[in-house]
């Protein structure tokens, strides 16, 4: 298992360096000067072209690229930032907690709904509660975050001016960006839990477990969920992950003092450190979720383990598993 782990580790490495040049060379190529638009419009050229040179946006873009990746490399320094002069990586780590609150909150919400829900519309397949899960699901995947967003705050913020429309004021500033966000997690992980259900139920071993007697309630929980929980890991782990990396909108909309608040105006700003830094901060947070539900495959199904790390399963973990299935 640990070298299976290393292993995937490894494998990262290549993928953020990849993430870095794809983004880098994006950056250095698009419209806009970072220097002309931190001096402003009254500019001289001579002025823009020291602010150049004291930026190094007067060096070759290969020896840019090389420098920031040796300097990511050896001392995790993602640079300065252009606007406030001070280093990228103590802005994101200052930021990145926020981001990292409305992700685990809104992930949580929709696993507490979303699970409960998918298994509903799988058991109620093709009657009306599982019409009106499908319709609600697909409505609220549809819908873009920020204009849901957007008509919340007017509806809760300024007619009712029950909750606040933007910042974090306490528990209620956080209430209509986590609702927001949790909406998206939970339409996905409904979906992919009740399609995986319905691939289970057909399973022989389901009409084996009822023909035996067992109670409903255990062959739901104990044979179904848990056989189908591989699909709905993978896609909670899509949910957290895109939760860390694509809350940017929501983040701006709600004026969150967030990573993903902080990318797009950097964006605006042309400051490309902190461009850089942010988008490739997110790209690790994704990596490292990823890893973490590859390695939870393994306890969500013994089984797995033999084939990730190559080994046989132990006598225990054999006999465990055949008492499960005499009990079924």
């Amino acid at each position: 298992m640990a070298r299976y782990t290393i292993k995937r580790i490894l494998w990262i490495i290549p993928i953020l360096i990849g993430v870095i040049t794809i983004v880098f060379f994006i950056s250095a190529v698009a419209p806009g000067n970072p220097a002309a638009s931190l001096l402003g419009p009254t500019a001289t050229p001579e002025q823009i072209q020291a602010m150049e040179h004291t930026l190094g946006l007067d060096q070759p873009i290969i020896k840019r690229w090389l420098d920031y990746i040796i300097d990511i490399v050896t001392r995790l320094d993602f640079g300065d930032s252009f606007v406030t002069r001070q280093p990228v990586r103590d802005e994101i780590l200052a930021l990145f907690p926020v981001t990292l609150q409305l992700a685990v909150y809104s992930t949580l919400l929709g696993i507490l709904f979303g699970i409960p829900l998918g298994v509903i519309s799988a058991l109620k397949q093709y009657t009306w509660v599982d019409s009106v899960i499908l319709v609600i699901s697909v409505l609220m995947i549809s819908l873009p975050n920020f204009w849901l967003a957007m008509m919340l705050i007017k509806v809760f913020a300024v007619d009712l001016q029950w909750l606040p429309s933007y910042g974090l004021s306490g528990i209620s500033g956080w209430v209509l960006p986590v609702f927001v966000a949790a909406l998206q997690s939970m339409t996905q992980i409904t979906r992919i839990t009740r399609s995986s259900m319905l691939e289970v139920m057909r399973q022989d071993y389901i009409r084996t477990a009822r023909a035996k007697g067992q109670k409903e309630g255990v062959i739901v929980t104990r044979h179904m969920l848990r056989n189908a929980m591989i699909p709905v890991a993978t896609s909670i782990g899509s949910s957290l992950g895109n939760a860390l990396g694509g809350n940017m909108a929501l983040e701006s909309v709600f004026a969150l003092p967030g990573l993903g608040n902080y990318v797009v105006k950097a964006i605006t700003a042309t400051n490309t450190p902190a461009m850089l830094g942010g988008i490739l901060f997110i790209a690790i947070m994704f990596t490292i979720v990823n890893l973490l539900v590859d390695l939870s495959y393994v306890l969500i199904d013994p089984r797995l383990k033999s084939r990730v790390t190559g080994k046989k399963l132990s006598k225990r973990t054999i006999k465990k598993m055949l008492a499960e299935q005499e009990a079924a």
